[in-house]
């Protein structure tokens, strides 16, 4: 290695060192980070385009290596409440559009996201299931979108959603906070379980997206005058 390669990785070093050793202490990253992780949170509700489950096992990541043996459940705390909000304000914004003559640009924006073949499976779960299918939307990907959509369109109740959708939430937090838990696990520092905590959290996303393409397609259903003439009552 050159003097100057020395040189720079030295000074590279010391930059390190430097902001490892100004990291604020933990009472500041809390302060900051729960009010932080509360808006992220609700925003992505609103908005879905924010990665609010990577937000999340982020969190959760840097909070396992915290000392505070309640910063894990904070987390949970925060996260878990900031979905249900923005989940409850998405849907009231929604039904607003629904009840309007002329509609609202949230109700276009959700069924602009929607595709419609999507749609149409949320609505038949819906009818099957209930609010139940509402657990399961939270933790599939692109998923939550469809079902509020569905749910908006059968005029489902507020206050029946709202009991449909808690459980959702606390079970999406429980589920991206495990995600996190254990990239932080992983790694000696914070900053490697953040990585490993959105690497898998990346993972968890595709891998239904990734099933759906490797599974082979269903055999189409025969003809109904393909069918009798195999029966041999054509």
């Amino acid at each position: 290695m050159t003097a100057a390669g020395t040189l720079a990785g030295a000074a590279w070093a010391d930059g390190l060192h430097q902001v490892v050793a100004h990291v604020p202490p933990e009472s500041t990253q809390q302060a900051v980070g729960y009010p932080s992780l509360f808006l992220l949170v609700v925003l992505g509700s609103l908005v879905p385009v924010v990665p609010t489950g990577a937000v999340v096992s982020s969190a959760a990541a840097v909070a396992f290596h915290h000392s505070s043996p309640l910063a894990l459940l904070f987390v949970f705390v925060v996260a878990s409440g900031a979905a249900f909000l923005g989940d409850l304000g998405l849907y009231w914004l929604g039904r607003r559009g629904i009840h309007s003559r002329n509609g609202s640009r949230w109700l276009a924006r959700l069924r602009a996201r929607a595709a419609p073949e999507r749609l149409a499976q949320a609505q038949q779960r819906l009818r099957e299931h209930g609010v139940l299918v509402l657990v399961l939307s939270r933790l599939v990907p692109a998923g939550r979108i469809p079902v509020m959509l569905a749910c908006l369109l059968a005029a489902m109740p507020p206050r029946r959603f709202a009991r449909g959708d808690l459980p959702a939430c606390l079970a999406w937090a429980a589920t991206y906070q495990l995600i996190g838990v254990l990239g932080g696990s992983l790694f000696p520092e914070p900053w490697q379980g953040v990585a490993a905590a959105i690497g898998l959290t990346v993972l968890f996303g595709a891998a239904p997206a990734a099933w759906r393409r490797l599974r082979p397609a269903p055999a189409p259903a025969p003809a109904v005058g393909e069918e009798r003439t195999a029966d041999g009552n054509g």
